[in-house]
């Protein structure tokens, strides 16, 4: 049986004042958050907020997966003692949500521990980032939140309760990362941290290394989490001394590569391949967002474009700011995720759970009902790459596209295997840079960019 731990947290400024709470999930064995949930909830008090903060987190290990045995962490004595079933409910607000809790997960599955404060910063970040933003008269948004930088080394320790380090559950957490992954191309990054190879709309087709969309941020094992990891300024079109190696090649052909916004299906961590989706309004603004930051940098020559309209909409907020035109190719489009397009992870697990297995043990499965393989989409971008940089030689060109290509594209040039599809994160509206020269040698330039978003 899988094991997930679940840190929550709540806080209230003013008990009864403006209230939040936080919520992350990890795997057990490792430690690695999976799932991230916050939210502003109003005027409310500290023990609302922090049961609200417990259901959230529940929920999230539910849909990661309903079966699993849940260790539930907190630093409220309060709610832990009650749900253990060792102090009373007298409140008549906590009876509600208590009982809420306990039906999340059938009884004997899920046990509790109180831990020090210092010990659930990751939860408290959230907590706070969900309050600031209602502040701001704002959503939440995962794609912001830097609540997993406050994590520790002891912290990721302290979740290894009981260890699942089974190679299926390991695959598993990884193709949920994501994020930042979408199901449209970034994480089967729920089980990555599923927005960041496939496309989820937040990491594997559950934007992550595959795509998943959004709102949940997924990260994967050895990934780079929500751009901080992976901060850097905006490629120049020229060469950075001492980047590359052997003889002065002239200027590469660079790729600025920039992940689509959010979609309506980012924030559910759905997968999201060849559907034609739209930017939602938070993608929308992280489109201008982008492009605002493109255009102060002022070196992108080119922009092409994957033909779904996300990415189409995307580019068109850059061109507009750069008076450039958008030219489309086919080779740009997300993986198609046949049956599971606009599933989550733990939707397709339940109906296609033979097909998910295999399609995460080999980058030769396809998804159920006529879906692409990964190898067929690497050999599909690997062919749209040579030609693109073949016509853009010595130039900087914005390539607008999805998790899975993008993924695919860093993949390649750094020579890793097809499982590192699912360890990297990629959020909505993230950029990355690739340096292509004329020997045939690239160099990875930036990965993950986040910093125009905040």
């Amino acid at each position: 049986m899988r094991e997930l731990v679940v840190e929550a947290d709540g806080g209230s400024r003013g008990n009864p004042g403006p209230a939040g709470y936080g919520a992350v999930v990890r795997d057990a064995a490792s430690g690695e958050p999976l799932v991230e949930r916050a939210e502003y909830i109003g005027v409310a008090t500290n023990n609302v907020a922090e049961y609200r903060g417990l259901i959230a987190g529940l929920k999230a290990a539910r849909e990661l997966d309903p079966d699993a045995r849940v260790h539930a962490r907190m630093d409220s004595k309060l709610v832990v003692e009650q749900m253990s079933g060792r102090w009373k409910i007298k409140h008549p607000d906590m009876k509600p949500l208590a009982a809420e809790a306990a039906r999340i997960f059938p009884s004997g599955q899920v046990t509790y521990e109180w831990i020090p404060r210092e010990r659930n910063k990751h939860a408290d970040r959230l907590a706070n980032e969900a309050m600031d933003a209602g502040r701001r008269g704002e959503r939440w948004e995962p794609s912001a939140s830097s609540a997993a930088l406050s994590s520790s080394a002891e912290d990721v320790r302290a979740a290894r309760v009981v260890g699942d380090a089974a190679a299926g559950a390991a695959k598993a957490r990884a193709a949920l990362n994501s994020r930042a992954g979408t199901a449209d191309g970034s994480g089967a990054a729920a089980a990555s941290r599923a927005s960041g190879g496939a496309a989820v709309s937040s990491g594997a087709g559950v934007s992550g290394g595959t795509s998943v969309s959004g709102g949940t941020s997924v990260s994967g094992g050895a990934g780079v989490s929500g751009g901080a990891a992976a901060q850097g300024t905006l490629p120049k079109s020229t060469e950075v001394e001492g980047a590359g190696w052997g003889p002065d090649l002239g200027p590469p052909a660079t790729f600025v590569l920039l992940r689509h916004g959010e979609t309506a299906l980012t924030p559910e961590k759905r997968f999201s391949g060849t559907g034609d989706h739209e930017l939602s309004e938070v993608g929308r603004r992280q489109a201008e967002a982008v492009a605002a930051a493109l255009a102060t940098r002022g070196t992108i020559q080119a922009i092409v474009s994957s033909p779904l309209k996300r990415c189409r909409q995307t580019a068109e907020a850059v061109a507009a700011r750069l008076g450039l035109d958008v030219r489309i190719d086919d080779g740009l489009r997300e993986t198609d995720f046949g049956a599971w397009e606009g599933l989550t992870f733990g939707e397709v697990r339940e109906r296609y759970g033979d097909d998910l297995d295999a399609w995460l043990a080999s980058p030769k499965a396809a998804p159920t009902g006529g879906g692409e393989s990964f190898a067929t989409v690497a050999k599909r971008v690997a062919a749209t790459r040579d030609r693109l940089v073949r016509e853009y030689r010595g130039r900087t060109v914005l390539v607008v596209t999805h998790v899975t290509p993008i993924k695919t594209l860093v993949r390649l040039a750094i020579g890793a295997p097809p499982e590192s599809l699912f360890r990297m994160e990629l959020s909505a509206a993230s950029v990355s840079a690739v340096a292509y020269y004329a020997d045939g040698n690239a160099s990875l330039r930036l990965l993950n960019d986040t910093g125009h978003l905040r």
